[in-house]
């Protein structure tokens, strides 16, 4: 993938938008003098100079700062960058992840409606789907990622939410978004998105007809696994309202300090993910030459099943993908992670660093068994040289071979 060709431009011309490595480097408002980068700005209370004012002060609750909760200028401005990157209408700021995932369900749905989600979402969403929806009053069904040309059959006249997640976050099915979209406007239906594989540099859902991109700010966004942020983009001023009237009322606040780390992990952005993606085809590589390994779950790998759907859509790929070992292996599989050195075995990913974590057993699926009969692990390829990380793997490998004689 040649990353130099992403573009956030229609055209080339001089007088268009800047390109996708500009807008997070330097964002849409770049100071011309004074401070280059953001200050922190930690605000409980708002104060006015006079009584008019005070009184009319929710008239910017939208897109002013009026108490602490809501937002402060460092907030403000990480979600204009975001914003930039996603070309929507305005972005919200989420105390994490599972909070913008939460509060871009419940900013759609009440008591005696009904939601469509794909079937390979993050497994917090499911849980909060049949945990938290199903009490209050909301009915999910979940589809066939693979099979969007059906999705139709699934609306009921009470439908009001279609969520996606593509690539999904443990099997990595590419969905084709456009077509989602098309049978979700046409039906009346608000579509969510978690885009955080991608993040938007490599795929915009708002371009795609998605209402709501969703992004794990916590993730590749951060960029050094030391922040808990989430972020909400609307692609149109109705939904953006509705969205930050629900984080409101929630009580949701994302602290200054968070969202100034992540407002810095955004200059890099670019060129993290390039590093990102070819960590990942190096370690692919050597990994598809190993015998326990039966294949690669990774769209931007021409083996993958949704390869050319992932051409047609995308701009480039991240570093997370799955890795199918041979049956059995679960039994020793202590031993491909125990004495690991680079490789770290822990939750998230989008970080700097590597890791590696047992994926499969469990999955939850009601629409597609699993890729094939096999023990999953999840890589996320880090900024590591990926000669050291491939020794790291090759000591692993063999431990396994090992263990398993």
């Amino acid at each position: 993938m040649n990353f130099e060709n992403r573009d956030a431009r229609g055209d080339k011309s001089s007088a268009s938008p800047p390109r996708f490595a500009t807008l997070a480097a330097s964002g849409p408002h770049a100071p011309k003098s004074g401070p280059l980068n953001t200050p922190v700005v930690r605000a409980s209370t708002i104060v006015y100079d006079s009584v008019e004012a005070y009184m009319k002060r929710h008239d910017g609750f939208y897109d002013d700062v009026i108490y602490g909760l809501y937002g402060t200028e460092t907030t403000y401005a990480l979600a204009e960058v975001v914003n930039a990157l996603e070309g929507g209408h305005m972005s919200v700021v989420t105390s994490s992840g599972t909070a913008a995932i939460a509060i871009g369900f419940t900013s759609f749905l009440r008591a005696g409606d009904h939601a469509l989600v794909s079937d390979c979402v993050y497994r917090s969403t499911r849980k909060f789907c049949e945990q938290t929806l199903s009490r209050l009053g909301v009915e999910v069904t979940y589809f066939d990622p693979l099979a969007m040309h059906r999705l139709a059959e699934l609306f009921r006249p009470n439908t009001r939410v279609v969520y996606l997640e593509s690539p999904g976050s443990l099997t990595f099915e590419v969905s084709d978004i456009r077509q989602a979209t098309q049978i979700a406007r046409g039906r009346g239906a608000v579509t969510l998105m978690d885009n955080t594989w991608a993040t938007p540099v490599l795929f915009r859902p708002i371009e795609h007809g998605v209402d709501v991109s969703i992004e794990s700010a916590t993730k590749y966004l951060s960029g050094h696994s030391d922040v808990m942020l989430g972020t909400l983009t609307a692609g149109t001023r109705e939904v953006y309202e509705r969205l930050k009237e629900t984080a409101g009322s929630w009580g949701n606040c994302a602290g200054p300090d968070d969202c100034y780390l992540v407002h810095r992990g955004l200059r890099t952005l670019d060129v993290r993910l390039e590093r990102h993606q070819r960590n990942a085809e190096h370690l692919i590589e050597w990994l598809l030459r190993q015998p326990q390994v039966e294949r690669v779950l990774y769209p931007a790998h021409e083996t993958d099943a949704g390869h050319e759907l992932w051409k047609r859509d995308y701009r480039g790929a991240s570093g997370l993908f799955g890795v199918l070992l041979e049956r059995g292996v679960e039994k020793k599989a202590s031993a491909l992670f125990d004495g690991l050195q680079l490789f770290k075995l822990g939750s998230s990913w989008g970080g700097y660093e590597s890791l590696m974590v047992p994926a499969w057993p469990p999955a939850v699926r009601t629409c597609r068994p699993p890729p094939q009969d096999g023990y999953l692990i999840r890589v996320h390829a880090g900024l590591e040289d990926p000669a050291d990380l491939i020794d790291d793997l090759g000591a692993a490998f063999g431990r396994l071979a090992r263990a398993t004689k």
